[in-house]
């Protein structure tokens, strides 16, 4: 009967009450049980012996050893840390242990003292937290520069701590927006900012930290993507946010599209999208307050735009000053001529405005009023004249776009026409190389029939006749055979002389005969024919059982063919 394994449902536990995945569970209890069998190893001194552990996660079953470095014998130094490669392979057949490797040594739990026991249980807490930190840092590293909701567990002076998950994270008065408060089991939003690990002077890694603000541009920019949605689809663009949180904040937004108004969008129908936006800015007594501005290229009238809700007359750029401060660029400084009577909403409280403009735009910008800029002779340029020419050096960049994205495209159509010329002509001369191959095959094809023909032509004049069997070659042999055993006579019958009779032997008269026998020599000699006489009785005996064989009857075995 299998054991049965009690170790997976303890660790199971573990893993859900901690948030950690089973295997990290596994990890930190061979790490606890081979820290203390370690120690109890060297009785103290255990860091510099050496051991393994290993659970089977199958069955539970727990795998401890000693192990020993398998080192060359002169160089031993320590028999409890190093053993000989022939001490190791002693009693084995086939050696298993090279130099380098190391020698087991199996021990058992139920060896290990009650100390030991107590040393895995604290081991294994310390483990523990070493496994939550490693899965807090995985967690949350891929997340820097997000947004999340977290619940607030407790709140006083000095912050609040936020429930993420599993995980309780620090949120400082400074990070704070203002004066805001909150209250325990209320739901918050943070900025996730940065994630480290932090190491300890001996080497040991703390907790890592989470940075968490409300009180970042980054988390004022997710609250614009979440609330606005032509933010959100990247219609509309935030170049760029200046913020002190609980103050003031100062947000330049720009479109690609002509036809959409940035800062519009953003306010909405009488402010009432901003409004959400404020809305979640902390619940303190001084809300902070968001200047939405249109950005432009035009640097002077972006430093213009920047101090909103002031109104400016005017700037003048690159102006020289004997108070500027050490190391400051002077092409990096501006002066904004404004109506006189302006210049606290200009600066703003406690020079809120003019900080957040300077930051914003990247210059150091003096706010001037319209009186004291004419006495010191600042030539400026009118707001009017800057937003026209800001439009005009728009359309101008449109205008170049334009002709730029039409020079691309002409020379796009250019290099597709190209390639579509170059592509009919390999497909005509593909066509070509086609036609030519099919006409020479179709010469060919005619040269072999014209030879054909005249081999035909040929053979059959060269045969005449040619003789074809109507049976087959044995029955043939056979009725040849049979044919030579009868005696076959020729095709053509000899014709037997005609016998002269008595009567006519007398009729001729002697006087003719000697006449005749003196003018003309005797055809037949008396031998020959006493020779005719007896091929004639032979004739008569063979002819007597043919003489009604037709020899056209055999013209059947054999047909006459061309």
């Amino acid at each position: 009967m299998e054991s049965k394994n009690v170790i997976a449902p303890f660790v199971a536990e573990v893993a859900e009450s901690k948030g950690l995945s089973t295997e990290a569970v596994y990890w930190a209890l061979e790490e606890a049980i081979k820290k203390s069998f370690i120690n109890q190893l060297k009785g103290g001194d255990g860091p510099s012996a050496l051991a393994s552990c290993h659970i089977d996660r199958e069955t539970g079953q727990i795998f401890l050893a000693q192990l020993k470095k398998v080192t060359k014998e002169e160089d031993i130094t320590d028999d409890f840390l190093e053993i000989s490669p022939e001490e190791a392979n002693e009693g084995l057949k086939k050696p298993k242990y090279e130099v380098g490797d190391y020698y087991e040594i199996p021990a058992s739990l139920e060896e290990c003292g009650k100390a030991m026991a107590m040393g895995v249980k604290n081991s294994f807490r310390g483990k523990l937290a070493e496994a939550e930190r490693s899965a807090l840092y995985e967690i949350y590293k891929d997340h820097i520069g997000e947004m999340v909701t977290g619940t607030v567990q407790s709140w006083d002076d000095r912050g609040a701590v936020i429930e993420l998950g599993r995980n309780s994270i620090e949120l400082s008065r400074r990070e704070m927006i203002g004066d805001e408060f909150f209250k325990p089991g209320e739901p918050i939003k943070v900025y996730i900012q940065q994630v480290r690990q932090v190491e300890r002077e001996d080497g040991k890694e703390e907790k890592p930290q989470i940075e968490v603000t409300r009180s970042s541009e980054g988390f004022l920019r997710r609250l614009f993507e979440e609330e606005i949605h032509e933010v959100y689809d990247g219609t509309v663009i935030i170049k760029g946010i200046a913020r002190e949180a609980g103050v003031r904040s100062k947000v330049a937004v720009y479109s690609n599209n002509e036809d959409v108004d940035p800062t519009g969008s953003c306010i909405g129908p009488g402010g009432s999208r901003i409004q959400k936006v404020v809305g979640q800015l902390g619940n303190g007594s001084d809300k902070e307050k968001i200047d939405v501005i249109p950005y432009s290229e035009n640097a002077a009238l972006f430093v213009a735009e920047s101090l909103r809700p002031c109104q400016v007359l005017g700037v003048e750029m690159h102006a020289s000053y004997n108070d500027l401060p050490d190391g400051e660029d002077v092409n990096r400084h501006a002066i904004a001529v404004i109506r006189d009577g302006q210049s606290n909403v200009g600066i703003g409280r406690k020079g809120s405005n003019i900080r957040l403009a300077n930051k914003l735009t990247g210059y150091h910008i003096d706010v001037v009023e319209e009186s004291r800029a004419k006495e010191a002779g600042i030539d400026y340029t009118p707001i009017e004249q800057l937003r026209e020419e800001a439009q005009n050096e728009r359309k101008e960049k449109a205008k170049a776009l334009y002709l730029e994205k039409s020079r691309r495209e002409a020379l796009k159509k250019a290099e597709q026409e190209a390639a579509a010329k170059k592509e009919e002509e390999r497909i005509a001369e593909e066509k070509a190389l086609e036609e030519k191959k099919r006409q020479e095959e179709a010469e060919k094809a005619l040269a072999e029939e014209r030879a054909r023909e005249k081999a035909k032509k040929e053979a059959e004049e060269a045969v005449h006749v040619s003789v074809k069997t109507t049976t087959s070659l044995e029955s043939l042999e056979k009725e040849l055979e049979a044919a030579k055993e009868k005696k076959t006579v020729s095709q053509v019958t000899r014709k037997k002389p005609r016998k002269i009779t008595e009567e006519e032997v007398e009729r001729v008269k002697p006087s003719e005969a000697a006449a005749a026998s003196t003018t003309a020599m005797p055809i037949y000699s008396d031998e020959e024919l006493e020779e005719i006489e007896q091929e004639d009785s032979m004739d008569e005996d063979y002819s007597s059982g043919y003489d009604d064989i037709d020899i056209a009857d055999y013209d059947r075995y054999y047909d006459d063919e061309k």
